[in-house]
């Protein structure tokens, strides 16, 4: 019987879980045991004696890994709490790959199967597995929320006996997962909203959320698997041209520009900064990844301008149950597409195997991370 372990995580901010009652339930009922390390769900109010009932062993650490097959994670774990899992055993997790190279060696020379969600293939049967796709999702949501708590006005048009307060205007950049869901969450919060990106085949999917498409002449830069490219100088000019003219008119900006294993690309200039109002709100989604706002620090609101910028290291782990609970099914849908019944155990096809794969035979045999 295969069996698979659930680690607390230990990441600074981590407050996920990568699995819950509900897929441990079902998880047991492809054949596999689970065993759930204590605390590991506390954080995204999920009890001991909930995985305890839905069907997982629960204890501590060094017990919970012991002869695990497979280790699911939301971030990596350290080669250290993995000491007693099997030879060769499966860690599927999210691991940074470009940004951690050195932890990836060291899962190579473990021994262990390093599974790479982040490097889920956006191909359209893998959809249900995309950990990047449900986590950013809920990042736009709270990103939205965020600004419009530090936002020290309404954001729907209000028509009082005192008077009118105009609508909040809400600018968008980047329009992938995170801008999507961030210009529904603004327009179901009435403000005015209008969103950018570089790819200009998003214009309609702004249109049909109730937002208007602001797009700077000539701009193409589309890259692999949906994500944009990185930008020509030419091209930087013109976008920064049109920013420059929009931006100022904006009370709530929100930016969530990432080009896989690169920094995020700079949005928003300090000298754009100074020509909003004072009392605007700017979030960075991108602030981990260096931050498409010119002076924004995770986890810190900054004021500059008269301008708040902001910005969390981790979004999604601010909504654990919601996020713990995507993430769990992404996992989830992941291993039982791949369960061989007659194996017992999950087998991967080339695909998705090659794609999500960083080690194996003590080896790093990524094809993105020999280039």
């Amino acid at each position: 019987m295969t069996r698979i372990a659930v680690l607390k995580e230990r990441a600074g901010g981590e407050t996920r879980v990568a699995a819950t009652p509900e897929t441990v339930k079902k998880l047991v009922a492809l054949g596999a045991s689970l065993a759930v390390e204590e605390g590991a769900g506390a954080a995204a109010a999920i009890s001991d004696a909930d995985y305890a009932n839905a069907g997982a062993e629960v204890g501590p650490a060094a017990t919970v890994v012991t002869n695990a097959d497979i280790v699911m994670g939301v971030q990596a774990p350290d080669i250290a709490a993995l000491s007693g899992a099997k030879p060769g055993a499966w860690v599927a997790a999210t691991f940074d790959p470009f940004g951690q190279r050195e932890r990836v060696e060291a899962y190579a020379e473990a021994g262990f199967e390093a599974l790479a969600l982040e490097f889920m293939p956006r191909i359209t049967r893998a959809q249900s597995m995309d950990v990047l796709s449900s986590q950013s999702n809920l990042a736009g949501y709270k990103a939205v929320l965020t600004a419009a708590d530090t936002y020290g006005r309404a954001f729907p048009m209000m028509m009082t006996a005192a008077g009118t307060i105009s609508a909040a205007r809400v600018f968008v950049m980047g329009v992938g997962v995170a801008g999507l869901q961030a210009i529904a969450t603004a327009k179901r919060l009435g403000a005015q909203v209008s969103a950018t990106d570089v790819r200009p085949e998003t214009a309609e999917q702004i249109r049909s959320l109730g937002g208007k498409p602001v797009f700077a002449e000539g701009l193409e830069a589309a890259g692999e698997g949906g994500y944009a490219a990185e930008l020509t100088d030419k091209q930087k000019a013109a976008q920064a041209e049109m920013v420059s003219a929009h931006i100022a008119k904006q009370d709530i900006v929100i930016t969530t520009a990432l080009i896989p294993g690169r920094a995020a690309p700079r949005l928003v200039s300090d000298a754009q900064i100074a020509t909003m109002k004072p009392g605007s709100v700017i979030f960075d989604l991108a602030v981990a990844q260096g931050g498409n706002v010119e002076g924004s620090v995770p986890d810190e609101l900054v004021e500059k301008h008269g301008v708040s910028i902001m910005g969390y290291a981790n979004t999604p782990a601010h909504l654990p149950t919601d996020s713990s609970a995507l993430f769990s099914r992404n996992l989830f849908n992941f291993l039982n597409v791949f369960w061989d019944k007659e194996a017992g155990k999950p087998v991967l096809d080339e695909e998705i195997g090659d794609a999500i794969r960083l080690t194996k035979g003590g080896k790093v045999v990524n094809a993105r991370l020999k280039g």
